[in-house]
Parts: structure tokens; C-alpha cells; sequence
């Protein structure tokens, strides 16, 4: 057998079963983003907690995980993943555990900061690995089955939690919740230490503690004001932490390219920032997810607080998404290949039919005929939801270099954060602003709703003028587009 050349690319035989435990670790990171939300009246019932501490252990969570993208990658990029995976395992096993067993609303809150911590610490590692482990149309299987896990456990979350409080009971039910992760993670555990790879580190580049702090200060200024929002009486002036954003942001762009040139080791690569497709779909997935995650915290609003809904039927009004977003992100994995951006175009054009039906259903049908047509235009809109976010994260980070890996995904995933938290902020505004003025809530739900459409159609020209660029140049170089995957 001839030895592989200095420099080929020879597949990891255990690549596949490395993902299975990265698919679900990303799994259980992201259902704990929703899972909470159905919990809230449970947990402000058996702990008294204050509305401060409510906000936090749904917010702390979010901020958390969003602060700890970019560190956690650039030190997955230089030091090795596997090790940070172990790590931010544990982490979020004991952080859960001590979630389920919180005796008060600011020890729950605490353990949702450092919950947090442990899911940013983890998912660049996935996303690194993926690139790190796998070429060509395997990469795009492998991202397509990625982001089947995010659609799946985003729109699953509702649900699960629901059952979970109707099994265990109001008083206690919500301490499983949290709980509920500990045995997962006791079978994951093993897996990962049996099945992750002991991948190269890229190296040892300058820790650069300044450029890291002032991202961080940059990321906690930019969603502490969307994280914290009830859409009820809010302080105008938390929204001042984006003038510090702007100030900050500025300073780590001028610092970042100071300190590329004196030692060529900035965490905000060059070498993934200037490349157009990597830009372009950073932003699509910025603004695509500032509608995706909305759309469920919306229409649980209004089944819940409007029609009376309980917690499971309204999560089960939510499952067709998550059907038709699982078998469409796994088809994904192929056709990306082939066509490319036009596949995400094709998705989005789904997503905003399907959001137009919901709209119309809630302005015009009554409670007992709502919930069926409502589930039947999410299967529209699951079905191109997951055409967009699993080729565009493949799309996205097809030319990002295998040592940079680890930021890119963690720079990609932090605008996902970011745009999630916007997202969520307006439209939780939108729909109590109109409440709060007299309109019905079938108005309420339509305004968030258009919301939420005007965030996917920004996306879709996003995606339509990153298609041009990449027809563009394949004119220039006298050939067809670029394969989807480096």
C-alpha cells in the first residue's frame, strides 16, 4: 500500500462515530436555548423568583454562550478540540445538574451563566471538527446533518419541555428540565473520550489577551440590551450599550490589524475575514436566524397567552417544522454540492411562503381550526428552513482554513447569537406594543410575523447577491462555480 503523500488528507476511520457524539452534544447545547422557556410560571411558582432572575435563566444562558464562541474556538484552533470537548462536557453536566437542584432564582440564574459558558465552549469545537475531519461531499453530509440537529432540537424544545412538566408535575417538573441532560451526558461522555480523535493542533499562536477582551466587551454590549428586553416597560436606556459596542468594536478592529501585522496571529483572521462568501453568509445566517428563532417564541406567545393553548399543544403545533427541517437538512448535505447558494435561495423562498400562510391563518381562523393549519404551513416553512442553514454554514466555511476552523465557526455562530437575540427582542416588542394598544392578538401575532419576514426576506437578498458574486467569478475564470466544499 503506497503511504499517503506529505500534506494528503487521509479520512479518520472514526470520523463518522465522532460525529454522532458532536451531533449530540450540539443537540442538547441548543434544546437548552427554548427547553427553558415553558418552565418560567414553574419556576416562579416553586422558587419565588424575581422577575431580574427570570430574565436571568433564560438571557444568562444566551449572553453566556455568545461570550465564550470566540475564545473557546481560537483555543480549539491552536490546542487541540478534544480536549476542550471533554472538558465543556463535564461542565455542562454539573452546571445542569446544579440547575435541577437550585434552592433559590439566583442560584438557578448562576447556573444558566455557567451553563452557558460550557455550550460556547463546546459548539465551535463541533463545527471545528467537522472541517478538521472531513472533505468534499462527506463535509456537506456532515453539515447538513448538523444542521438538522440544530432545526430539530430549536423547534423541539417547547415540546419536550412541555411533556416534561405534564409527566413531573408543575411543582418539580421544571428541575428535569435541567436534569434531564445529566444522563444524557453520562452516555456521551464515554463515547466522546472512545471516539473524538486526537486531532493536531495548528499550533501555539500569542494568547493576544487584548484582542479577546475587547471581542468579549464587543459581544456583551451587543446582546446584554436584546437579552434583557420584555417588550413591557423596558429602560430606553439600556440600548446605550450599543454606542459602547460601536466604541469597543472599533477599538478590536484597529487593534486586531495592528496586531496581524506585528505578529500575524490575530484572533479576527484576515484570512477568513476577507474572503467574500465568508462574509456574505455570516450575514445571511445574522439575518436568517433574527427570523428563524423568532418565529416559535411568536406563535407559542399567541397559542399560549392568546387561545389558551397549553405548553404540549402548542409544541406539538411546532412538530411539523421540526419534521420537514430534519428530512430536508439531511437531504441538504447532497444538493448542496450540486447547486450550491441556489439551494439556500430556493429554501428561503419556502420559509417566507410558509411564514405568509401562518400570518394569514392566525388573522383569520378561530381557535379550534388554527392550531392544524398553522402546523401545516410550518411543514412549508421547516421544509425550506432546512435548505438554508446547513448549506449555508457549509458554504460559509468552505474556504476557511482547517487551522482557523475552530474562530471561523465560533465568528459565524456569534452573529447567529446576536442575530437570534435581535430577533427576539423586536418581535417580543412588536406583539405586546400592539396588545398594549388595543389591537387583538391575531394583529399583535401578524405585526411580529412580518417582523420576522422582513428579517428572512433581508436574508434571501443577501443570499441573491452572493449567488451573482460567486456566478461572477466563475465567468471571470472561464468555468462553472465553484464546488460547495473545499
Amino acid at each position: 500500500m503506497t503511504p499517503p503523500a506529505a500534506g494528503e488528507f487521509v479520512p479518520d476511520p472514526r470520523r463518522w462515530r465522532a460525529l454522532q457524539v458532536c451531533l449530540a452534544i450540539g443537540f442538547m447545547t441548543m434544546l437548552d436555548v427554548s427547553i427553558v422557556n415553558v418552565a418560567l410560571p414553574s419556576i416562579d411558582a416553586a422558587l419565588g423568583a424575581s422577575s431580574s432572575q427570570l430574565q436571568l435563566v433564560v438571557a444568562g444562558y444566551t449572553l453566556a454562550f455568545g461570550l465564550a464562541l470566540v475564545p473557546a474556538g481560537r483555543w480549539g484552533d491552536a490546542r487541540g478540540r478534544r480536549r476542550l470537548m471533554i472538558a465543556g462536557l463535564g461542565g455542562f453536566a454539573l452546571t445542569s445538574l446544579g440547575a435541577g437542584l437550585a434552592p433559590t432564582g439566583g442560584a438557578l440564574a448562576v447556573m444558566r451563566l455557567l451553563q452557558g459558558l460550557s455550550a460556547g465552549v463546546l459548539n465551535p469545537q463541533i463545527t471545528g471538527l467537522i472541517q478538521e475531519l472531513f472533505r468534499g461531499p462527506e463535509r456537506a453530509r456532515a453539515f447538513g446533518a448538523f444542521g438538522a440537529t440544530i432545526g430539530i432540537s430549536t423547534a423541539i424544545g417547547p415540546l419536550l419541555g412541555g411533556v416534561i412538566i405534564q409527566v413531573a408535575g408543575s411543582e418539580t417538573g421544571w428541575r428535569w428540565v435541567f436534569i434531564v441532560n445529566v444522563p444524557v451526558m453520562a452516555v456521551v461522555l464515554p463515547l466522546a473520550l472512545r471516539w473524538l480523535p486526537r486531532t493536531r493542533p495548528h499550533g501555539a499562536p500569542r494568547s493576544d489577551p487584548v484582542g479577546l477582551a475587547l471581542i468579549g466587551l464587543t459581544t456583551v454590549a451587543l446582546m446584554l440590551p436584546l437579552v434583557t428586553t420584555t417588550g413591557l416597560g423596558d429602560d430606553p436606556a439600556r440600548w446605550w450599550w450599543w454606542a459602547v459596542a460601536a466604541v469597543v468594536g472599533t477599538a478590536a478592529v484597529v487593534w486586531e490589524r495592528r496586531y496581524q501585522r506585528l505578529t500575524g496571529a490575530a484572533v479576527l483572521d484576515p484570512a477568513v475575514l476577507g474572503q467574500p462568501s465568508f462574509r456574505n453568509g455570516a450575514l445571511l445566517g445574522f439575518a436568517y436566524f433574527a427570523g428563524f428563532t423568532a418565529i416559535f417564541l411568536v406563535i407559542t406567545l399567541y397559542l399560549q397567552s392568546i387561545l389558551g393553548y397549553t405548553a404540549l399543544q402548542a409544541g406539538l403545533v411546532g412538530m411539523p417544522f421540526a419534521i420537514a427541517s430534519a428530512v430536508s437538512a439531511a437531504l441538504s448535505g447532497r444538493l448542496v454540492v450540486r447547486h450550491g447558494r441556489r439551494l439556500v435561495v430556493v429554501g428561503l423562498v419556502l420559509v417566507l411562503l410558509g411564514l405568509a400562510g401562518t400570518d394569514l391563518a392566525f388573522r383569520t381562523l378561530d381557535a379550534s381550526t388554527v392550531g392544524w393549519v398553522v402546523a401545516a404551513t410550518q411543514l412549508v416553512t421547516g421544509a425550506g428552513s432546512g435548505l438554508v442553514i446547513a448549506p449555508n454554514q457549509t458554504l460559509t466555511l468552505e474556504r476557511a482554513p482547517v487551522g482557523s476552523a475552530g474562530v471561523a465557526a465560533s465568528m459565524l455562530q456569534l452573529g447567529q447569537r446576536v442575530g437570534s437575540a435581535l430577533g427576539v427582542a423586536v418581535n417580543v416588542a412588536v406583539f405586546y406594543a400592539t396588545l398594549a394598544a388595543g389591537g387583538s392578538g391575531g394583529l399583535a401575532v401578524g405585526r411580529a410575523l412580518m417582523v420576522t419576514s422582513a428579517l428572512v426576506a433581508a436574508a434571501l437578498v443577501v443570499a441573491v447577491l452572493d449567488l451573482r458574486t460567486r456566478s461572477a467569478g466563475a465567468s471571470e475564470r472561464g468555468g462553472p462555480p465553484a464546488p460547495a466544499t473545499a
